[in-house]
């Protein structure tokens, strides 16, 4: 199902894919340079439904009109603000999720919004190669139970550069800002997105 939704921000849409027997609503939206395409976004609307949770895809105003690069993050808030209340109508506890751009969205507005949690796919600690740029604050305050699930490799921050705070972080090792993981790897492609699913199934359960 898809509901297209009117915001300050412009038309954001979201993509329901619903559980039988939902007790939670994860809503994830994307980075600021790619869709709701990505690998693990679509990982998780494989495997959550099947234990209760309905997974809501948002796609921010811009990239529904067309536009490659994403406007200012007060802008992206204002496009989350706006499609909350229709994630939210169902009565069941909100994820506020995120991959990249949209993990520090969901950090940045998950007590103003009332989310059940955060899941901070990918969280871009810094800039690469620009470590004193620390985004830290914005996970450090997201001031729900959170969980990141960060590459091995991922420029934007590796685990363990992220600053111990009360969060819990995942590692797919080897894994780069999308979760793609070398072919020299020990791992598979498929073996790291189960690394993630599982992760995030397993959170998941213990917040209901």
């Amino acid at each position: 199902m898809i509901e297209i939704i009117e915001t300050e921000a412009g038309a954001a849409r979201v993509t329901w894919h619903v559980a039988l027997d939902a007790r939670v609503v994860l809503a994830v939206s994307h980075g600021a340079g790619g869709g709701i395409e990505a690998r693990d976004l679509q990982a998780l609307v494989e495997v959550l439904p099947a234990h209760g949770v309905s997974v809501a895809l948002v796609e921010q105003p811009w990239r529904v009109a067309g536009k490659k690069v994403a406007p200012a993050p007060k802008t992206l808030d204002v496009g989350w603000r706006g499609v909350w209340p229709a994630v939210a109508a169902g009565g069941l506890p909100v994820v506020a999720g995120g991959r990249s751009a949209g993990a520090r969205v969901a950090c940045r507005t998950a007590v103003e919004l009332g989310a059940a949690a955060v899941l901070a796919l990918s969280f871009p600690l810094h800039p690469p190669g620009r470590p004193e740029k620390s985004r830290a604050d914005e996970l450090l305050g997201s001031g729900v139970p959170t969980l990141v699930v960060q590459g091995g490799n991922d420029p934007f921050g590796k685990p363990e550069e992220f600053p111990e705070g009360a969060y819990e972080i995942i590692e797919v090792p080897y894994g780069d800002h999308g979760f793609a993981v070398p072919k020299r790897a020990p791992l598979g492609q498929d073996e790291a997105l189960k690394i993630v699913t599982d992760g995030v199934v397993k959170w998941t359960s213990s917040l209901a």
